[in-house]
């Protein structure tokens, strides 16, 4: 019969463990992949879509298949580009992202597109991703990062609008 005391400690071995794990993951991952520049636009009440930007900069070739996050039931990578003087957006499966050169995601570009958001992205805020990669031999790997939320600024946000 096991005792309480030998439940007790094969538990906290196996939280050990797997926190364990899951810190080497994440350090192996931030070995293979450096994210930076992680943003976030504000928005405001009532608006059900986000959009987060950051840069990539891999040690090898590797491609982001998911993005998980605390503040939207479902993200996807999402690209603009003009065609014919038509702006136009499109989901894209994965993001391959090459060996030593920065990928970048910004506004008017390669982008992460936040669907079905819980709440208002606040400027001060933080949200919360967790991006899948794969690497050329088939194997996958997360990384979590905090994304701060900041104010988009352009010349159509300025609210002091001149009356004559």
């Amino acid at each position: 019969m096991t005792t309480l005391k030998q439940l007790l400690s094969r538990f906290l071995s196996a939280i050990v463990f797997t926190s364990l794990a899951i810190y080497i993951s994440s350090a192996q991952a931030q070995d293979i992949v450096q994210i930076d520049d992680a943003w976030a636009g504000e928005s405001h009440a009532g608006q059900a879509v986000g959009a987060a930007y950051m840069r990539f900069l891999s040690k090898q070739d590797i491609v982001l298949m998911q993005i998980e996050s605390d503040v939207a039931k479902t993200v996807e990578i999402h690209n603009m580009s003009m065609e014919n003087n038509i702006m136009k957006m499109r989901m894209l499966e994965s993001l391959p992202i090459k060996a030593a050169k920065i990928t970048k995601l910004a506004p008017g570009g390669l982008h992460l597109m936040l669907f079905d958001l819980k709440n208002p992205l606040l400027q001060g805020d933080a949200i919360q991703l967790t991006l899948t990669f794969s690497t050329k031999n088939g194997t996958s790997f997360k990384q979590a990062i905090k994304v701060p939320v900041k104010r988009i600024h352009s010349e159509h946000d300025d609210h002091s609008h001149h009356h004559h």
